[in-house]
């Protein structure tokens, strides 16, 4: 493909924990082929996901556009639309100027469990989850602005207003602070039922309302690039922002996962499963889940794992450091469902779903000194899908038996993860073919926004993906494995 053979509609930007990912795509959704650009992120372990330098993050997306301006297979005179996807639950403090005040705080982030376990004690944790979709938990805003408050009482009193990242991005680029309902509904401090925030607790904690991002409205804003971007981007300065989506959402949207029939269960540095659809909240939430919002008329519901891809890189770079891929793969395959004997409780990076603990530790029971490394591999991929079974149990209260889509460049890359997902889960596993789904779900929802396309829901995959059917016997022995990991996991937390 030559320069300039198709016209770019939409930039769309997807912004993780991983790096930095821009693209361009059609005016009816399509990710133009030779137009997309990846840059590493900042992030080089998992301690690094819990803090990181917003300046940092902020040069690292210039870079990734320049690239992509430079290399684009795409005609781009025409943007119309910047889409962006965003990780949720991240933390920054500006001073009356816009400056950061602190690091970014991300959703790794564990310090805050003391301030937690603080508004668990004060507040009725089931009656506040049923108004913000959100546990008492390190993750959140209220968990994060007491904990600052207390530990570094300097940085909290130069803090004028609390922002995410995407946030924060937009006021570089575009003067505006606008917050999304998505990226709004997983600070923990949103009435998801209303789409304000949620009033009992600001009062509560002190939270001035002006200290918050205005929360903008659905669609395209007015806003376009200020002067020094669109002079550093002349391509891009008729392009208007629409509002950053957070990074699940634009998954379930970008793997065609939009209705309560389908369930898009996800592997990236970490993991997560969640249903999508048009309606409201659910009246009653379980514990072990979340709720969220893609936008104001579409709600996202699910759980979340600290640890996924991150996990099994780390564990692979520390054991297996001179084996290639594949190798790895036919080792992995030649073992039989839980025969190495040993329980892995995945928590690295602490919990969220399902258990939600303040205090979980990542640990590695039964070695022995015949226990190999491959072993200890295969047994953390398993004990990670164990605890997605128990959130997709969860998840069968909102949507039963929801056909279950697996995306994510954890399980794209690895046969062996998604025949252990579907053994576990005991239910037929279709693997997404839409390879980079948050980027292209943004785009998607920024189009229909723009009227450029009638709804998000329109086909978005070839039909072509790969379907893994479970085996009823491994299935059967994984239940035994669900039950000890479970009986480990409540013995760790008994002091909480």
């Amino acid at each position: 493909m030559t320069k300039h053979d198709k016209q770019a509609c939409v930039l769309g930007l997807d912004i993780g924990t991983s790096g930095v990912r821009a693209a361009f795509f059609d005016e009816l959704g399509s990710e133009i082929e030779g137009a997309s650009v990846r840059t590493k992120g900042i992030s080089s372990g998992l301690n690094d996901l819990s803090v990181s330098e917003p300046e940092a993050l902020l040069d690292l997306v210039v870079e990734t556009i320049d690239r992509l301006l430079v290399d684009s297979a795409a005609s781009v005179a025409g943007v119309e639309l910047i889409s962006i996807s965003c990780f949720w639950h991240s933390l920054i403090g500006v001073d009356s100027t816009g400056r950061a005040t602190m690091p970014i705080l991300g959703w790794a982030e564990t310090r805050a469990a003391n301030a937690a376990r603080e508004l668990r004690a004060n507040f009725d944790e089931t009656e506040s989850q049923a108004r913000t979709g959100c546990r008492f938990h390190p993750s959140y805003w209220p968990a994060k602005i007491l904990w600052l408050r207390s530990n570094d009482p300097e940085t909290a009193n130069r803090t004028t207003h609390w922002l995410s990242f995407s946030e924060y991005l937009t006021q570089e680029f575009f003067g505006s602070a606008g917050i999304s309902i998505s990226m709004a509904s997983g600070t923990g401090l949103l009435n998801q039922h209303t789409c304000e925030w949620d009033s009992v607790l600001l009062n509560a904690l002190r939270i001035p309302n002006e200290s918050l991002p205005e929360i903008a409205v659905d669609g395209p804003s007015e806003n376009c690039l200020r002067k020094e971007y669109a002079a550093r981007w002349p391509q891009l300065r008729n392009a208007r922002l629409c509002a950053a989506i957070a990074d699940g959402a634009a998954n379930n949207i970008g793997a065609g996962c939009t209705t309560r029939e389908q369930l898009a269960l996800m592997i990236g540095t970490s993991g997560a499963a969640r249903v999508l659809y048009e309606g409201l909240p659910p009246a009653n939430i379980p514990s072990a889940l979340w709720s969220y919002r893609a936008d104001r008329n579409r709600v996202v519901v699910g759980g979340a794992l600290s640890d996924g891809g991150g996990l099994y890189h780390l564990l692979k770079e520390s054991l297996l450091p001179n084996l290639d891929a594949a190798t790895i793969t036919m080792a992995l395959q030649s073992l039989e469902a839980d025969g190495h004997g040993l329980s892995v409780l995945p928590f690295w990076s602490g919990e969220r779903s399902p258990g939600w603990s303040l205090t979980a530790k990542g640990g590695i029971l039964g070695m022995t000194h015949e226990t190999k490394p491959i072993e200890i591999l295969r047994a953390a991929m398993e004990g990670i899908a164990y605890r997605f079974a128990l959130i997709v149990r969860a998840l069968d209260e909102i949507s039963p038996h929801a056909a279950i889509v697996a995306a994510g460049n954890a399980l794209q890359s690895s046969p062996v993860w998604l025949q252990i997902i579907a053994d576990v889960l005991g239910r037929p596993v279709r693997l997404s073919n839409i390879r980079e789904s948050s980027s292209r779900g943004a785009a998607l929802l920024a189009l229909e926004a723009a009227g450029k396309i009638p709804k998000i829901e329109i086909k978005s995959s070839n039909g072509n993906e790969v379907v893994v059917e479970h085996d009823p016997a491994r299935h059967e022995i994984y239940q035994k494995a669900i039950e000890r990991q479970v009986r480990l996991y409540e013995a760790m937390i008994v002091s909480e």
